[in-house]
């Protein structure tokens, strides 16, 4: 017969892990937050920069993308990195170089200066893109680790809301992005400072959350990655999970980058390729063009600025309500259906957004769409943003932090994690030339192509990961 007062007790024990990992996880997507805030910021301080630094559209063009160059560079030494220094260690790096970026990207007195702090900060976003996800999957339970994992990206989208909804309110009150604030100071240059505040939070919560178990076995500290599985698994299951993760990591060297690559064949495992077509096709669809040219976007086919800002805060709405239901999802269903189903939502959308675009009109130098036509257009974005933060946006990055064997866990995501900033930093270089070459509907046109392609390379390539232990993942 059960005990009722052992029952309760057992009950309450399991209500506290689930607590503390619930605590622990989003702490490490403060990082997500950061990532999201750092990234959407710059849409409403493109007018600034344009103003301040008289850049013409190129130059502009790399002052936006400049910090996905960094991205790059942070997300590939990362994961490298955190397998020598630890996962949480690299978040409190990354914290820190969130806090410079921001200061620095305010005070710059010249575009290179600028971009010396964007690039600083997006070593910061880079890092902590491959960071959170790998530590949010190796410290919750296959059960649902999926929904835990999906808080990276309400994380992501919270920062960019946040972001959108910070710009707005103080091009609101100061009249326009590029007039004075608060102490003689530019609009624009607050934007950045604002996530000072943030930042400074992110790195006084890190210094409580402990190391990653997953890492700390695969440096010998058995001890330690002990005490920290206790923490979020029932003491009895302790033994039995070291063991699983020492099976799976390769006694005669610690994790290291030639892991990814097959030692019988010389080629790189198929699952590193699986990893970069995920990571590449996430930004194939267009979805950074939204977030850091959305104002200029909107503004182009004849919105104000104040609409085009309030344009951005209601799609940040939009994507938190779409992550919601990814997390609702996630653990049902699984990650293939939610990729091939938000690939054929995105294609018809971004199909729809290109024939609007292609109505526009010229008036007085500027393009212009009818009123049905950018009712038209708008609802297009903004179901667009529902399909890619339902599907792409979340499981991407779930799919990258549980999908690679322990021993290369982080080399994984540090290759993958660079193709997918190399093809961030791509796409929004290109935006502005594209604008001015094949216009809007060429442009959208490109993105729909590109997510009726993700839908065959989902069907054909990509494997189901719901429901297993990182113990059960395979090179193939």
């Amino acid at each position: 017969m059960t005990n009722p007062r052992s029952s309760t007790m057992t009950q309450q024990r399991t209500l506290s892990r689930s607590s503390y990992i619930l605590v622990i996880c989003c702490i490490a997507a403060i990082g997500g937050f950061l990532f999201g805030f750092d990234s959407g910021v710059i849409n409403g301080t493109v007018d600034g920069l344009q103003t301040t630094f008289n850049s013409d559209s190129a130059g502009t063009g790399f002052n936006v993308a400049s910090m996905l160059l960094g991205c790059a560079i942070g997300a590939f030494f990362a994961g490298r990195l955190a397998d020598r220094f630890g996962r949480r260690t690299l978040l409190i790096v990354a914290a820190v170089f969130f806090l410079i970026s921001a200061w620095g990207s305010g005070v710059a007195g010249s575009s290179m200066e600028f971009v010396v702090y964007r690039i600083l900060g997006g070593l910061a976003v880079g890092a902590a893109s491959v960071m959170t996800p790998a530590y949010i999957s190796e410290v919750a339970p296959s059960a649902y680790r999926g929904r835990l994992a999906t808080i990276q990206q309400v994380a992501i989208i919270s920062g960019l809301f946040f972001a959108f909804l910070s710009n707005y309110v103080l091009a609101y009150v100061a009249g326009s992005a590029t007039t004075e604030l608060w102490f003689g100071f530019a609009t624009w240059r607050w934007m950045f400072w604002i996530e000072l505040i943030p930042a400074a939070v992110f790195l006084v919560a890190l210094l409580f959350i402990p190391e990653s178990p997953r890492y700390l076995i695969s440096t010998g500290k058995q001890g330690e990655a002990r005490r920290v599985l206790g923490l979020v698994m029932p003491e009895r299951d302790v033994s039995t999970k070291i063991d699983e993760i020492n099976s799976t990591l390769d006694q005669d060297h610690k994790p290291r980058l030639s892991d990814v690559m097959n030692r019988t064949t010389g080629k790189m495992h198929a699952i590193v390729w699986v990893g970069i077509g995920l990571a590449v096709f996430q930004q194939l669809v267009g979805i950074n063009v939204v977030f850091y040219y959305g104002a200029v976007l909107w503004q182009s086919v004849g919105f104000s600025e104040g609409d085009a800002l309030l344009i951005n805060v209601i799609s940040g709405a939009v994507s938190i309500g779409a992550c919601l239901l990814a997390i609702a999802l996630i653990d049902k269903i699984g990650r293939k259906p939610l990729l091939w189903g938000g690939s054929v939502g995105m294609a018809a959308t971004l199909a729809c957004l290109s024939y609007a675009f292609s109505t526009a009109s010229m008036v007085n130098g500027s393009l212009q769409l009818s009123s049905d036509m950018g009712v038209f257009a708008l609802l297009c974005a903004n179901l667009y943003v529902l399909f890619f933060n339902a599907s792409w946006g979340p499981v991407m990055w779930v799919m990258l932090g549980e999908m690679f064997p322990n021993q290369m866990r982080g080399s994984g995501l540090a290759i993958a994690g660079l193709f997918q900033w190399l093809a961030n930093f791509g796409i929004t270089m290109t935006f502005p030339i594209m604008l001015g070459s094949i216009g809007l509907f060429g442009a959208y046109g490109f993105y729909a192509i590109s997510a009726v392609a993700s839908v065959f390379f989902v069907i054909y390539f990509v494997k189901e990961t719901r429901g297993k232990e990182l113990e059960e993942m395979t090179y193939e």
